[in-house]
């Protein structure tokens, strides 16, 4: 079971408003792997710790903020991935829970919504998951593949999945 995170309280960085230090080199790839100037970042608590103190502001910019100061970061895609998935109940009950690729947990529904993007020159869906603030995680092919496979039809005819009380069209 992936473990809760009701003890890990994050910093307020949504609440900071510090100076903007400029550029230092910071990018986050589509596949997850985060980069300085150039080099992965290879160690795992270093990356999550940067990643606590990420947000991505109302114009879609990415920073990395402390309460004194805040850096661009250059994201790809999304800034994380949906690695793991626990499937809990059935139907309109059923609960979705995702692990990203660093260690957050997110329980799918109203306030964390699934949505499908079209996939620009495949004309096929992308699913993302909302993490917290307006950070996403992008669903890995292999759970795409697993929610594809547990999609219903809702009253209108759309094809989606329900979790935490709310459906979710792949449209």
């Amino acid at each position: 079971m992936l473990r809760a995170q009701d003890k890990d309280r994050l910093p307020p960085v949504d609440s900071w408003n510090p100076p903007y230090c400029g550029d230092i080199g910071m990018a986050i790839a589509a596949d997850g792997t985060w980069f300085y100037q150039g080099s992965p970042i290879g160690r795992k608590p270093l990356v999550r710790l940067f990643s606590r103190v990420l947000r991505r502001d109302p114009d879609g910019r990415h920073f990395l903020v402390t309460p004194v100061e805040k850096v661009d970061v250059a994201v790809a895609d999304a800034p994380f991935l949906a690695v793991e998935m626990e499937i809990h109940g059935e139907g309109r009950a059923q609960e979705l829970i995702f692990r990203t690729n660093v260690d957050d947990v997110v329980r799918c529904g109203p306030e964390r919504p699934l949505r499908f993007a079209p996939e620009e020159g495949t004309g096929g869906l992308k699913p993302y998951v909302l993490v917290r603030g307006r950070l996403e995680a992008l669903v890995t092919r292999a759970l795409y593949y697993d929610l594809v496979e547990m999609a219903v039809e809702d009253e209108a005819g759309r094809l989606g999945v329900w979790s935490g009380g709310a459906f979710f069209p792949m449209t």
